[in-house]
This record gives structure tokens, C-alpha cells and sequence, in this order.
């Protein structure tokens, strides 16, 4: 499944450049041209990814950002702007951006920032502790799980799917986006190993938190 990447952009020849780059370069990308249309689109659709202007119409790129934080949306996001002030960035991470590129950018910085956000999993919590239940936690920075207050380390790749998991709980996740979180384009994913993967994660968290969904992929909750 392509990751979705909804782009915020009022100079119509720039928004076009990038969403042919992106587009060709394998993600999905809707766009919006004033901020108060952005909020309305994150409202109804589910994103991977939000790269924001900040000078755009109605509603800023700061203020649209710091109202859906407020809101509880998680989804990374990446600032556009030709914005440079110490002062400018302070605000930007302050309203819960993750990244921050100046125009003008090159389009292959702007690629490797996208895949960079999307590869490491981000998550906009006070702290960077994730309550799976109440004796498990994971820490997003360390990648560390902690289970009755224990440490237990996770290898790469079930760090990586757990992320995403908790990323989406819920949601019906297809082995073709888990094969693309967990495997980089140098590797071959594995069937076999993931299944070696869901059933190590099981072992720690609890069966019964991850359902496989036939043919479709796994669903994983907390709750």
C-alpha cells in the first residue's frame, strides 16, 4: 500500500511539481490549497504524512497544525516555507511539526526527509511512553518495551512493527505495507520471517491483541 501524503501548498505550479515528484516516486498525494480546506480534508481522510506551507490562506500552516495536535491527530508532519528565523523554527517544532525544509529545496531533500519521517515512526504524545495496557509500555526513543516494569529489547524489525501497529491501532494492516515498513529495497521480504516476527510480538504483548484478518492482513488494538 503507498503511504498517503497530503500536501498543503498555494503556489499552484509548485504544488503541481511536487506532486508529480512524489507521485512518481510511489506515494499518494492530495492536495490542498488554504489551510481551512486542509483541516476539512485531515478531518475526513486518514494520512501517513502532512507536508505543510505555512503562508497559505485562511488558515496558517502553524495554527492548522497546533489545532489538529490539539485535536489528538498524530500523523508526522514536515514544514515548506521560506521562513528563516531562529524564531520562525522555534514555532514550528512548538506547534508539533517534525521536520522543517526551506524553500528553495531541492526535490530529492525533500524525498529523503518524507522517507525518513516514514521509516523511523513518529509519535506526538507528551511523553514518549505508549501505554499498550497496564503493565506494558513502549518508549519510541529508545525503542525499548517495558513490561512490569522491565526492559525487554526488541530487535529492528519487530521494533519497526510494533511502530506501526500502534500507529494504527485498529486498522486493518496489509502485508504488502507491513513487508514495506519492515524491509527496505535492498531486502527481500519474507513471509516466513514475518510470521516469525508476529508470533515473537505476540509472545510479548498478548495473543489476543493481534488479529490476523484472512487474506487481508492484521488488525492490532490495545484495548
Amino acid at each position: 500500500m503507498k503511504a498517503k501524503i497530503l500536501l498543503l501548498e498555494d503556489d499552484l505550479t509548485l504544488s503541481e511539481t511536487i506532486v508529480e515528484f512524489l507521485q512518481d516516486s510511489g506515494f499518494d498525494v492530495v492536495t490542498a490549497y488554504d489551510g481551512e480546506q486542509a483541516s476539512d480534508i485531515i478531518y475526513e481522510q486518514q494520512f501517513d504524512l502532512f507536508l505543510l506551507d505555512v503562508n497559505v490562506p485562511l488558515l496558517n500552516g502553524f495554527e492548522l497544525l497546533k489545532q489538529k495536535r490539539n485535536d489528538g491527530v498524530k500523523t508526522p508532519a514536515i514544514y515548506i516555507t521560506s521562513l528563516n528565523s531562529i524564531d520562525s523554527l522555534e514555532d514550528g517544532y512548538k506547534s508539533g511539526c517534525d521536520d522543517y525544509i526551506r524553500k528553495p529545496f531541492v526535490l530529492k531533500e525533500l524525498l529523503f526527509r518524507v522517507q525518513n519521517i516514514l521509516k523511523r515512526g513518529y509519535f506526538h504524545e507528551s511523553s514518549s511512553r505508549v501505554k499498550i495496557d497496564k503493565t506494558i509500555e513502549y518508549d519510541a526513543e529508545s525503542n525499548l518495551l517495558f513490561v512490569d516494569s522491565k526492559q525487554v529489547q526488541l530487535n529492528t524489525k519487530i521494533s519497526l512493527l510494533l511502530k506501526l501497529f500502534l500507529q494504527n491501532q485498529g486498522e486493518v494492516i496489509s502485508h504488502e505495507r507491513i513487508y514495506d515498513t519492515l524491509w527496505n529495497y535492498e531486502e527481500t521480504p519474507s513471509e516466513s520471517a514475518l510470521r516469525t516476527y508476529m508470533k515473537d510480538l505476540r509472545k510479548i504483548i498478548g495473543k489476543e491483541k493481534i488479529v490476523s484478518i484472512k487474506k487481508l492482513g492484521y488488525r492490532f488494538s490495545s484495548k
